[in-house]
């Protein structure tokens, strides 16, 4: 269960940040800038997700507390075309230029649903490390889960979900995809404990 809620997280990572440039074009375009703008604020709210998860795993870790944690933003996006729209033309009135424009776009709507999605990863971590001979192999097996779900998503999105539905009901999908995964996982108990 573990190492597949880890893989579509980074699934739903990456396909929401391409999502995220159809978000962004009818008032920013498609420019390097908007494409830059992305790219780094879902680096950003990635780094600083792994920085929490990390601090947040080493606090009684648990599935319940995990499903939480993909609770949030499987609601920010089932939520997201109620909001979305009016702050990107809130922005876009704004007029702050072709940089900060879309760089303040996307910090507002992406970089908090993007943070939860990288506290997945090193809080599973803690989940399944059962020894610490075997550390590094859990760690390296669940990273390498979520890039390749990455991956994936960013293929099946950009060649073939796009083009069959629509942004908005793709990123509400999402969210009820994270929700559904979340559910089952606060009923579980999964834990392990460290042998030395």
């Amino acid at each position: 269960m573990i190492k597949f809620v880890v893989f579509i997280c980074g699934a739903i990572v990456m396909s929401f940040e391409i999502l995220g440039s159809r978000v962004l074009a009818p008032n920013f375009g498609s420019s390097v800038f908007v494409w830059g703008s992305l790219i780094s604020v879902f680096l950003a709210g990635l780094s600083a997700g792994y920085y929490l998860g990390g601090r947040l795993a080493d606090i009684n870790p648990s599935s319940r507390k995990l499903s939480l944690i993909i609770i949030a933003p499987g609601l920010l996006l089932l939520t997201f075309p109620m909001y979305s729209t009016a702050i990107s033309d809130w922005i876009f009135i704004k007029d702050l230029g072709v940089r900060m424009s879309p760089l303040l776009a996307s910090s507002v709507l992406f970089l908090v649903p993007s943070v939860f999605l990288g506290i997945v990863s090193p809080y599973t971590a803690k989940l399944m490390i059962c020894s610490l001979h075997t550390s590094g192999k859990t760690i390296g097996m669940l990273y390498a889960l979520s890039t390749f779900g990455s991956i994936i998503g960013t293929l099946v999105t950009s060649f073939y979900l796009i083009a069959i539905a629509g942004t908005n009901a793709l990123i509400m999908g999402q969210g009820i995809l994270l929700i559904a995964l979340a559910i089952p996982l606060y009923f579980m108990n999964l834990s392990c404990t460290i042998e030395k």
